[in-house]
């Protein structure tokens, strides 16, 4: 018995979700929540006071601030006009900022700790009426307010946490599809600009800007609005470390980003849709971690500068793990470029399956602050579900044993009292800097420099190079000191805040250039790419003085950050760039080989006579002396990959893959917020010499590789092209399947001779993809002849052929009616293409074969299932519990392990093991009705209206089986109508009517073996 009593006691340890009485008092989760033995926490505020809080931040004043998202997650006085599987939504307006637009429930409050024994005593709404709010900040003498579409600015000049008139608008456009995934975590940067992120599933469309993930910053004083860097999944929370590194945490899946300034970062491409730089050519991926923590999704992670934890937690990211109901803490370093994250611990098991940290902040004492949503719904894209927003704490976690350290009101102290503060990283120093930005007070730029001079601690050199940047004082004298400096991180944000001017003196262009011909160091190697990026007149040669000192190696980071530096000039200099990468001795660089292949991708993809020139100078660069063979294939794919993107523009946003095999296709399976058709096709010009020329004689040549023949027939020319089809009638099988793969790419009506004879062949699979292009019906004709010999795989190609077109759907439903090809035989997927045709005839004859079938179900529907499949997942489910349940709301139609009613099909021999299946088939039951269950409307002579499957019918009468499996019988002279109804006799909403945990209960029985 003793083992067992100390198996469960582990099973609950280690996962909490199985603790009775989950949902405890604000005071009893205090006692639950485990920390390190010299940790302690405390409770700062909790409902009803406070609820739902998304942050934490302090002023200037020491004291701590939130955001109540008490809105969440629909906005105020807007309706849904669209949605989709993720929640994309479509509103019916955009809502005018307050306090014009809609009013909202979200509000900013401000929590007072007045005898500073660490529990706010006092709560002070400041700003309220919000609508879906999830930015703030304070500065320049008010508040920085984030409420999609917009960011406002509330003046408080006097500083009493009234605002004193209404917000000014300072941005709009961002996107509000999706309140998981707003714009959010405004944050000052070191350099002066207020920094935000934006989340997975929104689309931001700002001053001709549009992009979904990454990161954007506004500068208060020059007005101008960028984005920073692109890329990130569902991005929330930011922070930056005491190098100034900006880390953007995770709640997709990854951990967090290392930013780097003009770089392109990893995303789900799928469902988030392509960067939007089409020439990118690669991106960067998360931050390198070792050790992962259950509930990863990581939420406002920050860096902790403070002295009040032991040293083992200085400089680690500190972040929040929303599903794992727990906060974690990881060791940072360097990595080349980059840096990396060692996972070292929990600080803090809540051990308690409602706990949600959303937030964390470092105090002006030190200790690690943290928003609790606290919320028994970790699972939330349900707009419509039925919410509790009247939990939300706020934890204090504090150091045993530490003195505690009266708050400093850094908004009234001199000047040189202000600088001193520069000597604490973290809080005192980022609070003290943002007060010399709002004052830019000229006298400070002295002593500023003076310090700078004196430091030794590159960490002190670094806070007064950023004083001293957000003051307006960083000379050309000073930067030229500091790209001396024998700290790289001085000197990569001396060249940073030198590029954010957009333009240089002569003086420091050369000093720049001379720093790019002999830097070593990969980081400041790469902010030289993005400075030269945004330094458009002088830029170019910076990137050139970059490429000849690295041109002997190719490191990831610089190198991708070179290519994207030197893209942006692709097209203004692209002589200057052809001549360096191809002159005499420089391809056997690999650096340089890497930027051949990037150009010669480049130049294809533009589509024009100067783009195949200019590939055709890059083809005859004298190949390295070394593994030239190798460097030509590589030329030959760049070359095919940007010829095959001429015609493309960026693919629309899709739903990655989620519930695929059931939604809608065509116009109606479109993105929420996305247009309805993919982009039109761009217009290129056709291949010219001497490009076609070098193709030409290559492939004249028969060399063995297997890029040159899609290149001879994208030329258009007619003995390439009849050498081409030659190859494929009569080649060896290798040859012909690289010729048909080609086909199914690029084939034009000419190549259908050729291919239709290899539906004889082994051949066959690859022949009827490329014949699937055409329309022609001795095309159907041939590959329906052929049907009963073919394999499993191939008759399901010939079905994909017919179904493309209307006329030749109607000859494979000819040959299904006469059950020379079985109706079994065609899956549901398929059968759902015929009902995009939009003919009846074809619907009348799909209903008899085999019932109602729609051609997927809407978006609309499967956001729906994605909600319950998430509640599905939150937890496990009793299937006793689900058995009365089963006979409660399905058992007199549906019947399971021989027990219920016949109405509806008997669902033990279902697909019960797809739990996708049944949850399609539960929401929207009219997505397929088999025609053995289709329903019917009855009306008769006397007014009466009846609704059921047909049971039994004789010349006299007509037996109908309702809902309630109650048989009608009604004589036929008494009928006025008898017609098929559209929709299944199972009612809509049905697993509306249960809460989550019944849900995971039925599941468990109707998943049972």
């Amino acid at each position: 018995m003793a083992w067992r009593v100390f198996g469960w006691l582990m099973l609950l340890a280690m996962c909490p979700q199985f603790l009775p009485g989950q949902g405890f008092t604000p005071e009893e989760s205090v006692r639950r929540m485990q920390v390190p033995p010299e940790f302690q926490v405390q409770l700062v505020a909790s409902e009803p006071q406070i609820q739902q809080p998304i942050c934490v931040k302090f002023d200037e004043r020491g004291r701590l601030w939130t955001i109540q998202y008490l809105q969440y997650p629909n906005p105020a006085g807007l309706k849904r006009v669209k949605v989709d599987r993720w929640s994309r939504t479509v509103y019916d307006r955009i809502p005018e900022p307050p306090p014009k637009g809609p009013r909202g429930a979200d509000k900013i409050s401000v929590l007072i700790d007045s005898n500073q024994d660490g529990t706010a005593d006092q709560i002070k709404d400041v700003i309220t009426g919000l609508n879906l709010c999830t930015g703030l900040e304070f500065g320049h003498g008010g508040l920085y307010v984030l409420q999609v579409p917009y960011l406002l600015y509330y003046p408080d000049k006097d500083h009493d946490d009234v605002p004193d008139t209404d917000p000014e608008v300072l941005l709009e456009g961002f996107g509000m599809e999706d309140a998981q995934s707003f714009a959010n975590h405004l944050t000052w940067g070191p350099d002066g600009w207020l920094y935000g992120v934006n989340g997975s599933t929104t689309t931001c469309r700002i001053r001709g800007i549009e992009f979904q993930q990454g990161v954007w910053r506004y500068h208060p004083l020059s007005r101008e609005f960028e984005l920073f860097c692109e890329g990130g999944g569902n991005t929330f929370g930011l922070t930056f470390d005491a190098r100034g590194n900006l880390i953007y945490t995770n709640n997709g899946g990854y951990l967090a980003f290392h930013a780097l300034q003009g770089a392109y970062y990893q995303k789900t491409f799928s469902k988030h849709g392509p960067l939007h730089n089409p020439y990118a050519y690669g991106y960067f991926p998360e931050m390198k971690k070792v050790g992962s923590v259950p509930g990863a999704p990581s939420t406002g992670g920050t860096i902790y500068l403070g002295s009040q934890f032991p040293e083992r937690f200085s400089g680690s990211l500190i972040s929040g793990n929303f599903l794992g109901h727990s906060i974690s803490w990881w060791k940072m370093s360097p990595l080349a470029a980059t840096l990396l994250a060692e996972h070292a611990g929990i600080l803090l098991n809540a051990q308690d399956t409602w706990s949600c940290p959303t937030d964390l902040c470092q105090g002006p004492d030190g200790a690690i602050y943290w928003s609790d949503f606290y919320d028994q719904r970790t699972a939330h894209p349900d707009p419509d579900a039925n919410w509790d927003r009247s939990n939300g704490r706020i934890y204090r976690i504090s150091a045993k044993g530490q003195p505690e350290i009266a708050p400093v009101k850094l908004r009234d102290l001199p000047l040189a009292e202000l600088v001193q503060h520069l000597n604490q990283p973290g809080w005192h120093a980022d609070r003290a800097r943002r007060i010399l930005a709002e004052r830019r007070d000229q006298s400070v730029i002295p002593l500023l420099q003076q310090r700078l001079v004196e430091a030794k601690d590159p960490l002190i050199v670094l806070q007064h190079l950023w004083a001293l940047s957000v003051s307006e004082g960083l000379d050309d004298a000073t930067a030229t000191k500091l790209l001396d400096h024998p700290d790289a991180s001085v000197r990569w944000w001396a060249v940073r805040l030198l590029g954010d001017r957009k333009q240089v003196s002569p003086i420091m262009q050369r000093r720049l250039q001379q720093l790019a011909g002999n830097e070593r160091d990969v980081m400041v190697r790469c902010q030289l790419a993005a400075t030269a990026r945004r330094l458009r007149k002088t830029g170019l040669a910076l990137l050139l003085a970059l490429l000849e000192s690295g041109a002997g190696e190719v490191e990831t980071y610089s190198s991708m950050m070179l290519w994207w530096g030197l893209e942006s000039f692709a097209l203004s200099d692209r002589e200057t760039l052809i001549q360096t990468v191809v002159r005499p001795g420089a391809c056997d660089k690999p650096l340089i080989q890497f930027l051949i292949e990037k150009l010669m991708r480049r130049y294809a993809a533009e589509g024009t006579r100067v783009g195949y020139l200019a590939c055709a100078t890059l083809w005859q660069a004298k190949l390295p002396s070394i593994d030239s063979d190798k460097f030509q294939t590589r030329l030959e794919t760049a070359l095919s990959l940007g010829l095959s993107e001429r015609s493309s523009g960026l693919p629309p946003i899709g739903n990655g893959d989620l519930l695929s095999n059931f939604g809608e296709t065509g116009a109606n399976a479109a993105t929420a917020g996305e247009a309805d058709q993919p982009p039109a096709p761009k217009k290129f010009e056709p291949l010219s010499d001497p490009l076609s020329k070098l193709i030409l004689d290559r492939y004249q040549a028969k060399n063995d590789s297997v890029l040159i023949p899609k290149l001879a027939f994208l030329t258009g020319d007619k003995s390439a092209r009849k050498q081409f089809y030659q190859e494929l009638a009569t080649g060896d099988p290798a040859a012909r399947k690289t010729r048909l793969s080609i086909l199914e790419e690029l084939g034009e009506p000419d190549c259908i001779a050729i291919v239709l004879p290899l539906l004889q062949s082994e051949s066959r699979l690859q022949a009827l993809r490329v014949l699937a292009r055409f329309d022609q019906p001795a095309i159907v004709v041939q590959a329906l002849s052929l049907y009963t010999v073919m394999n499993d795989e191939e008759k399901r190609a010939v079905r994909d052929l017919c179904l493309r077109r209307a006329g030749s759907t109607r000859v494979l439903l000819d040959l299904v009616e006469k059950k020379q090809i079985k109706a079994e035989e065609v899956p549901l997927d398929q059968v759902r293409l015929i009902a995009l045709h939009q003919d009846d005839v074809l619907n009348g004859i799909v209903r008899k074969l085999w019932g109602n079938i729609q051609p997927g179900t809407p978006e609309e529907k499967l956001a729906t299932v994605r909600r319950f499949k998430n509640d599905l997942r939150a937890a496990g489910g009793n299937a006793a519990n689900g058995k009365l349940l089963f006979t409660k709301h399905c058992a007199v139609c549906h019947k399971l392990f021989n027990e219920g009613g016949t109405v509806g099909p008997d669902l033990t021999a279902a697909n019960r093991s797809d739990q996708e299946f049944l949850l399609v088939s539960l929401v929207d039951p009219n997505s397929v009705v088999k025609s053995q269950f289709l329903n019917f409307s009855l009306s008769t002579k006397n007014g009466g209206v009846l609704q059921g499957l047909i049971a039994e019918q004789s010349d006299a009468s007509l037996t109908l089986l309702d809902a309630k499996a109650q048989r009608h019988v009604i004589a036929r002279n008494e009928i006025d109508e008898l017609k098929e109804s559209a929709v299944s006799l199972m009612p809509e909403r049905l697993l509306e009517q249960l809460t989550p945990q019944e849900l995971r209960d039925l599941f468990a029985y109707l998943q049972r073996k």
